[in-house]
């Protein structure tokens, strides 16, 4: 593949503090105070030089549509998209092994923990929407962007992207009726659903168009 030759830009451990402290998670019935570690969360989205690498690695995300995405250069630092929940927890593995510290993916509470920060904000920029601060149906864009996009929507710890752009898996255990969750809305969703969980069955081989993931790196600042 012509996209393993440049460098990865941004790094697969470019990753910021989401710090330790009581968060307010959730609205209105369901909203709670949480207790939190400090953990190193990916300030961006897995992008598609990063999955390129990994598909050669292991043989995975081998789909012909994939891997014309995934080898197509001016794609090269848009998030990967179409991976499933079993190609998820393969990268987080690959990951692991490359940098040498543990990699997972982040749970619920951690991805809406910095997705609110301290402040417990409605959107990870402020209490209003702004289209502009994110890549959804709103905004126009029609399509993923480049995982730099938008430095103006990022949350208080300075992750970015988590409003927008494409839905994140996290670890959450299924439902009694096998749907996991994604969480942070995509290019397709307009602004009432860009904080909104999605729930997804949790069919190995299913994914959508615009389900990604970012990543935990553990054993690096403090992290858990």
């Amino acid at each position: 593949m012509a996209a393993l030759s440049a460098p990865l830009a941004p790094p697969l451990d470019a990753c910021v503090t989401v710090p330790a402290g009581t968060y307010q998670l959730g609205d209105g019935a369901e909203r709670r105070h949480v207790l939190r570690r400090p953990i190193r969360l990916g300030r961006f989205p897995v992008t598609n030089a990063q999955a390129a690498v990994f598909a050669e690695a292991t043989g995975r995300l081998a789909e012909p549509e994939t891997r014309r995405r995934l080898e197509a250069p001016p794609l090269a630092e848009h998030p990967a998209t179409g991976l499933t929940f079993e190609d998820a927890l393969a990268f987080c593995a690959w990951a692991s092994e490359r940098l040498g510290r543990c990699v997972r993916l982040p749970t619920g509470d951690e991805w809406e923990t910095a997705a609110r920060g301290a402040a417990a904000r409605t959107w990870p920029w402020g209490e209003a929407f702004e289209a502009e601060r994110c890549n959804c149906a709103d905004a126009g864009w029609g399509w993923t962007v480049p995982v730099t996009a938008h430095p103006r929507g990022a949350s208080s710890c300075g992750a970015e992207q988590l409003a927008g752009n494409v839905w994140e898996w996290v670890a959450d255990a299924p439902d009694a009726d096998g749907w996991r969750m994604v969480r942070g809305g995509s290019y397709l969703d307009t602004g009432w659903g860009l904080r909104a969980a999605r729930a997804l069955p949790a069919d190995p081989e299913r994914a959508t168009p615009t389900t990604g993931l970012r990543i935990v790196i553990q054993g690096e600042g403090g992290g858990t």
